[in-house]
């Protein structure tokens, strides 16, 4: 398979690579971090204006028609440069929600906003005890003549206090396991009865606890078929998985660089330690790391793009999120050993590198959840009798 980028796709990474050069250094991150939202309107504007809003989105709603493959290169810049800004959830997860499974109208209507940096979108979908099963939900959605009433608590909604807009999985049917009986509904973020409650996430990327409390949603706020989301979900969860995957890549290269910088001016006996031979092994490793996730990474975003089987896209998403879930640890851990007791600095991009790098870990699911999915959607040997 041929891994090598395309022209479209140079430009875009080297566009990305101007902006976070001219607007996105390390202090400028550390500002934007520490602000109230944890995200900067200005560079969000900036991004639209680049184009970098729309690669994954239709063209007939302002978008350029991409998918994962033509976002790796935006990806891995955002993990190199441990970029804040909401992109995956309103462009990865929640415009893509609406660009597979909604109408024609919401599509008219959400898309060419979120093109254009006008409005942010977060997905509540994890609850008190769901876990990693996209299936379990407990906030339930009553229909009357009006539309629905949505009742229930959603945790650690990904930018949950800045968007715009919240699309919701709630159920409409059958008991809190079910696969069927799920259904997505748009809302807004500031429709009466919902309380925000903002969190700081390890990594220092915000979310938030989002209660609702008989909040009222029309009948046309629905995405897809009633009752019957899952499917949709998975489809999109797997496409952001995979682009979480590309990201890891930039941090872990990012990680490795920071790393190999230390070891050629960090001097011991009156040498450079870079010169001592286990170090030097230990840092291969991390290179190999690199270069594995990388190519897992371009096996993900090619499977979410092209394979229409759902149950080979999954396994194939799952092997490479396990596999970049332990390159994950193994370089987060061995860039901050490396770096010795200075590493954890809060001064040092590698510390919050390493913060990012284990967040990804558990994103979407660590490796133990996708080792376990990977083997329970393995073929069935066929019988012998």
């Amino acid at each position: 398979m041929n891994f090598d980028r395309t022209e479209e796709q140079e430009l875009i990474a080297a566009a990305i690579a101007r902006f976070i050069e001219r607007d996105y250094t390390f202090d400028a991150r550390r500002r934007i971090l520490e602000s109230p939202q944890g995200c900067s309107d200005h560079v969000w504007r900036t991004m639209a204006e680049l184009g970098l809003l729309g690669i994954a989105l239709p063209t007939a709603h302002g978008g350029l028609g991409g998918g994962a493959v033509d976002a790796m290169s935006l990806m891995e810049g955002i993990g190199a440069a441990l970029m804040l800004e909401p992109w995956l959830s309103t462009v990865a997860i929640g415009a893509q929600l609406v660009a597979r499974g909604g109408s024609e109208a919401q599509c008219a209507d959400m898309l060419p906003a979120v093109v254009e940096g006008r409005q942010k979108l977060a997905f509540a979908d994890a609850e008190s005890d769901s876990g990693h099963d996209l299936h379990r939900v407990v906030t339930r959605a009553r229909q009357d003549t009006h539309g629905y009433v949505v009742t229930g608590l959603k945790r650690n909604v990904a930018h949950g206090a800045v968007a715009d807009r919240l699309i919701v999985s709630v159920r409409t049917a059958g008991a809190d396991d079910d696969r069927e009986g799920i259904t997505l509904l748009v809302i807004a973020r500031d429709a009466p009865g919902i309380t925000v409650h903002g969190l700081r996430m390890l990594d220092g990327t915000r979310a938030a606890d989002i209660t609702f409390d008989d909040v009222r949603a029309p009948r046309d706020a629905a995405i897809g078929a009633i009752d019957h989301a899952l499917p949709l979900i998975e489809e999109v969860i797997d496409f952001a998985t995979a682009l979480v995957c590309a990201e890891a890549v930039g941090t872990i290269r990012s990680a490795n660089a920071a790393t190999l910088e230390h070891l050629r001016t960090r001097r011991q006996f009156g040498v450079p330690i870079g010169s001592f031979q286990a170090l030097q092994h230990r840092m291969v490793d991390m290179t190999i790391e690199a270069e594995q996730a990388l190519s897992m990474a371009s096996l993900a975003c090619s499977a979410v793009d092209h394979e229409r089987d759902a149950t080979v896209r999954a396994r194939i998403v799952s092997a490479a999120k396990g596999r970049i879930c332990d390159a994950c640890r193994r370089v987060s851990q061995e860039s901050i050993q490396l770096h010795g007791g200075m590493g954890m600095s809060d001064e040092l991009k590698v510390s919050h590198t390493f913060r990012r790098l284990t967040a990804i870990a558990q994103q979407f699911g660590d490796a133990d959840h996708h080792l376990a999915r990977y083997a329970a959607l393995a073929p069935r040997p066929l019988s012998s009798e």
